[in-house]
């Protein structure tokens, strides 16, 4: 952010220091960058649904139990003479970083910061790590692209004291059998929409409506219809072209609700034959400097705005009340889901070299060992603490450069109350169709975009009874969205693009010797169009961060990139 945007504070006491700083100038209802108690400063990075638990969180003797009842999406880092203490929440969505030197101990929010304290300013790279950074686009363990610099765990706390470090972590919560009665079931729902509900309520009290990214899908449809029960005034915004199923089932759903809907259309050429996309030298500065090499370029990172107090929402996360990464597995054989735990540690084996396959084997493993004694919940928890923990954790640096977006998915009770639910309950997805209806009947039967409600594949559509009340009457229908997979730039990147990955890797590829092989990265680029799109954009991303793109001077090439929109026949 612009220098002349960031506020400061400090509180320093006994050998521990507490340093802040903020481009949310003094934002109405946000927590002071430090507050302050009876020897004691505390910083908030997040949101929390009720800021009386300020004092609560600098008062309490056992921060991890403050943590665990906490409703909110946030991280806190506290110190007081002698001692300092930093904790997540179940989902570390907002991250803590640690390190240590010679003289300190270190903790902070951003990972470099951390780390150009604790390495006396220069940057040092933790190579292998980066391993997984080009198999997945984000890491799949505690690592960093720094070396020496760790992630803290979820529902974790560091305490640092007398010199010594000890962590302490809360395991995620079991997940309790499947209710086996209807009351059952209606309790458990009721439990999470109440959760939900309460994550929301501070909306209803800010002075311009919600912006909701909504599209074709389950989970921003949630999310409208949870706004929509808490009488929380909101809009809704799709990005697309007017053929795109999300832009027509958003519109539907818009309609159906009484909200404001627009639509922003990709920038095209003015045949409208092609999209024109940022040059990915440009797009991979951007994304490198916000989320400091922890996410792939592939990933569309919001651009740097002034920082807004409008409240911003989207469906983002919503696959932890649909099983964590049970939501895209078919088959539910413990083979299957075995195979597909290996498969998030050693993607495109072939690809890497010896030391790098060896370390993702030992990342790998004492989840494998877990999949003997309960794949369902592996899969689930793996979502929750790397997909969540990692990805989104990085992703989510880049938005508040502009904003603190509210998203109840990855509320901290929210998020207790989902995992405690049966994972083959939620995998079925039964359970965020009641929450919908629950919250505004009749929008979980608009059509989907993609495939129908899991646990209604294969059953008849339930016919309406002449006693039942009616839905809304249309105006007119939307036109049916088409079927099969919508062309995306990013997965069909055409030649042009392609060959500009290729090219600026292949001339770096001295640089990833340690992570891939030679031969086997040729290959790979040898044909015109790549087949793995998010590889190539990985491998982009990595081989920039470690040959000066961070924190480098911005790139000489600025002109974007034409590609063509394939013509349907």
């Amino acid at each position: 952010m612009p220098q002349e945007t960031v506020d400061a504070a400090e509180w320093v006491g006994g050998g521990a220091a507490l340093l802040a700083w903020s481009n949310e100038e003094g934002a109405e209802g946000r927590p002071p960058l430090i507050a302050r108690g009876s020897h004691r400063g505390l910083g908030i990075s997040g949101t929390l649904a009720s800021q009386r638990d300020v004092r609560r969180l600098i008062q309490a003797s056992d921060l991890g139990a403050m943590m665990a009842d906490l409703s909110g999406c946030l991280s806190v880092v506290r110190v007081t003479e002698g001692e300092l203490q930093a904790a997540t929440a179940s989902t570390r969505a907002l991250s803590v970083f640690h390190a240590e030197n010679d003289d300190l101990h270190l903790v902070g929010t951003r990972a470099l910061h951390v780390h150009l304290v604790a390495n006396a300013g220069q940057v040092a790279w933790n190579e292998v790590a980066l391993q997984t950074m080009i198999r997945q686009g984000y890491f799949l363990s505690d690592e960093t692209p720094y070396r020496g610099v760790t992630a803290l765990g979820p529902s974790s706390v560091i305490t640092i004291k007398d010199g010594r470090r000890r962590i302490a972590t809360r395991p995620l919560p079991p997940a309790l059998p499947a209710p086996t009665s209807a009351r059952a079931k209606r309790q458990s729902i009721r439990r999470l929409g109440d959760a939900l509900v309460a994550a929301v309520e501070p909306l209803q009290a800010v002075p311009e409506p919600v912006n909701l990214a909504l599209t074709g899908g389950r989970d921003s449809r949630l999310m409208a219809a949870l706004l929509h029960a808490g009488h929380v005034p909101f809009r809704a915004t799709t990005n697309g072209l007017d053929t795109h199923p999300d832009v027509i089932i958003a519109r539907e759903l818009a309609a159906r609700l009484r909200i404001h809907h627009a639509v922003i259309p990709p920038v095209r050429t003015e045949a409208k034959d092609a999209v024109l996309v940022p040059h990915p030298s440009v797009r991979t500065y951007e994304v490198i400097r916000a989320c400091e090499g922890m996410t792939s370029a592939y990933e569309s990172i919001v651009d740097y705005r002034p920082y807004s107090t409008m409240p911003t929402m989207s469906g983002q996360s919503g696959e932890i009340l649909r099983g964590g990464f049970l939501y895209g597995q078919g088959q539910t054989t413990d083979r299957a889901m075995r195979r597909r735990v290996g498969d998030f540690f050693l993607k495109n084996e072939p690809l890497f070299t010896d030391e790098a396959n060896e370390h993702a084997r030992m990342l790998a493993e004492p989840w494998l060992r877990r999949v003997g004694e309960n794949p369902w919940e592996v899969l689930d928890h793996l979502y929750v603490t790397y997909r969540v923990g990692r990805w989104h954790a990085a992703a989510r640096v880049g938005s508040l450069r502009r904003g603190d977006p509210v998203q109840p998915f990855l509320d901290n009770r929210v998020v207790i109350e989902a995992l405690s639910l049966d994972q083959r309950w939620r995998h079925s997805e039964e359970v965020v169709h009641e929450l919908t209806s629950r919250l505004a009947p009749g929008l979980q039967e608009v059509e989907l975009e993609g495939k129908p409600w899991r646990f209604r594949t294969g059953q008849a559509k339930a016919q309406r009874r002449w006693w039942q009340r009616k839905p809304p009457v249309r105006t007119s229908a939307p036109p049916a969205p088409k079927r099969g997979n919508p062309w995306n730039w990013r997965t069909s990147p055409g030649p042009r693009l392609s060959a500009l990955l290729g090219e600026f890797v292949l001339e770096r590829a001295d640089a990833l010797t340690a992570l891939v092989r030679g031969d086997a990265l040729k290959a790979f680029f040898s044909e015109p169009v790549v087949k793995q799109p998010a590889l190539a954009w990985n491998l982009y991303t990595v081989a920039a961060l470690l040959t000066g793109a961070f924190p480098g001077t911005p790139p000489a090439i600025t002109d974007p990139v034409r590609v063509e929109i394939p013509q349907e026949t």
